[in-house]
C-alpha cells in the first residue's frame, strides 16, 4: 500500500468509526442501558483486570480529572470500585463489580443486537467482505505499539 492510499483509508476509518459508535451509543441511550458511551469502554477495559485510575486515563486518552470524574458517577451506579491492595492507599485500583459485569453483558448483548439489525440486510458477498477487513483491521491493531512508542508522522507542512 503507497502512503497515500494509506492516508486515504486511514481517512475512512476515522469517518466511519464515529458513525458506527454514534448509532450504538444512541441505541444504548434508547434502550436506557448506558448513560455515558464511555462507561461502556471503561466496563471493558476494567473486565479483564483492575487498573489504576492514571492507566485508564492513558487509555482513554482523558485527563486525570475527568477520568476520576467517570469512575466516581461509576461508583454511584454500582458499577466499579476503588480498591487500595494491601491497605496501601497511596496506590487504588478501580475494579469491576458484579453490578458492572451485569451491566456490561446487557450493554454488550444490545449493541450486538442493535448491530446484526443494522448489518441483517447485507449480502453474503458483501459481508464476507466485510468480515476480510475486520479481521485485518483486528491483526493490525492488535500488533500496534502502545501510544507513544512510535515516531511522529506529522504531515510536513506545505508551503
Amino acid at each position: 500500500m503507497t502512503r497515500v492510499q494509506a492516508r486515504d483509508t486511514a481517512r475512512e476509518i476515522l469517518e466511519i468509526i464515529p458513525l458506527v459508535m454514534r448509532t450504538v451509543a444512541a441505541e444504548l441511550r434508547a434502550a436506557g442501558e448506558m448513560p455515558a458511551p464511555a462507561h461502556f469502554g471503561l466496563l471493558s477495559i476494567l473486565s479483564t483486570r483492575p487498573r489504576m485510575l492514571s492507566d485508564l486515563a492513558s487509555l482513554q486518552g482523558v485527563s486525570l480529572p475527568t477520568m476520576s470524574n467517570s469512575i466516581s458517577a461509576m461508583v454511584e451506579r454500582g458499577w466499579v470500585r476503588r480498591e487500595a491492595p494491601d491497605g496501601d492507599r497511596r496506590v487504588v485500583m478501580i475494579d469491576v463489580t458484579p453490578g458492572g459485569r451485569a451491566a456490561l453483558e446487557r450493554v454488550t448483548r444490545c449493541a450486538e443486537a442493535h448491530l446484526a439489525d443494522v448489518l441483517a440486510p447485507l449480502d453474503l458477498t458483501a459481508r464476507r467482505k466485510l468480515q476480510g477487513g475486520l479481521g485485518v483491521l483486528r491483526k493490525v491493531f492488535a500488533a500496534a505499539p502502545a501510544s507513544g512508542a512510535r515516531k511522529n508522522h506529522r504531515t510536513p507542512a506545505k508551503r
